[in-house]
């Protein structure tokens, strides 16, 4: 997919200040529609505040967010989830004492339509459609390569499949945009690996468009088409990976700094 295309998700001259301190300072960002797009930089550079402004976390001081053509900017969070636009957490957040399946089932709450009155007698009506339910949170959980676990409490699963069970709860929603906040945080080097495979799969069997706030740079370089860096809350660079490794800012501001701190 060229990155030339229409773009799902479109942020204009994000701002975002708490009291005097600019977290984020006049960023625009686009994610063309199919497309696996990365968002990096050293700590405090304003990933994390800039990815809360997507979702509707925060609402920018000034700027506007466009998703599939409509502005969602400041709309509620589950607003914007039910609309298209999923996301991970970095600090995984599931509910420990659900199984796997009934935290895939809790994301397809809004989708659903059966009322209070039905959901208490236990209608026709709402026992299909919970049937359904079942059926398409179990292709999620094989999908992503933990079928086995349906029934598993979710704080007695794996970290790896933890966060894999994170992933398979976003796409429930039937998301346009996922966007995976340090999904392979804690992952040994076989699991990370994995992981840039899963993503691939992702984009290619379901057109999904991604967003990676990703630390790990040989995950980053392996599955962008473009990467978006971001410094003390400023865009300073934005390109291919061939492009990123190259351009000196980014390794004075992130690449070097890591590249430094590895070799201590």
């Amino acid at each position: 997919m060229s990155l030339d295309g229409r773009a799902v998700l479109d942020a204009q001259n994000i701002r975002v200040e708490f009291g005097g301190l600019v977290a984020v300072d006049d960023v625009s960002f686009t994610i063309p529609e199919g497309s696996i797009v990365s968002l990096i930089g050293p700590n405090g550079a304003g990933k994390t505040t800039f990815f809360n402004v997507l979702t509707g976390l925060y609402k920018p001081t000034s700027g506007a967010v466009i998703f599939d053509n409509a502005e969602i900017t400041g709309d509620p969070v589950h607003d914007i989830a039910s609309g298209g636009l999923a996301r991970t957490f970095q600090n995984i957040r599931l509910f420990g004492l659900m199984t796997a399946q009934e935290n895939v089932m809790v994301a397809m709450h809004s989708k659903m339509n059966a009322g209070v009155f039905a959901t208490i007698f236990r209608t026709k009506k709402q026992k299909a459609e919970e049937a359904e339910a079942r059926r398409f949170a179990q292709e999620l959980l094989d999908y992503v390569g933990i079928g086995g676990v349906t029934n598993e409490y979710a704080r007695n699963l794996s970290y790896g499949d933890q966060r894999r069970l994170e992933v398979a709860r976003a796409l429930a929603l039937r998301p346009k945009v996922l966007l995976l906040d340090e999904p392979t945080a804690g992952m040994n080097p076989n699991e990370s690996a994995a992981f840039v495979d899963f993503v691939r799969k992702l984009k290619a069997d379901k057109g999904i468009s991604i967003l990676l706030i990703e630390h790990d740079m040989s995950v980053v370089m392996q599955v962008s088409e473009r990467i978006t860096v971001l410094d003390q809350g400023q865009k300073i660079a934005e390109g291919s990976p061939a492009e990123i490794k190259s351009n000196p800012r980014v390794i004075e501001a992130y690449l070097g700094k890591s590249g430094s701190e590895a070799s201590k």
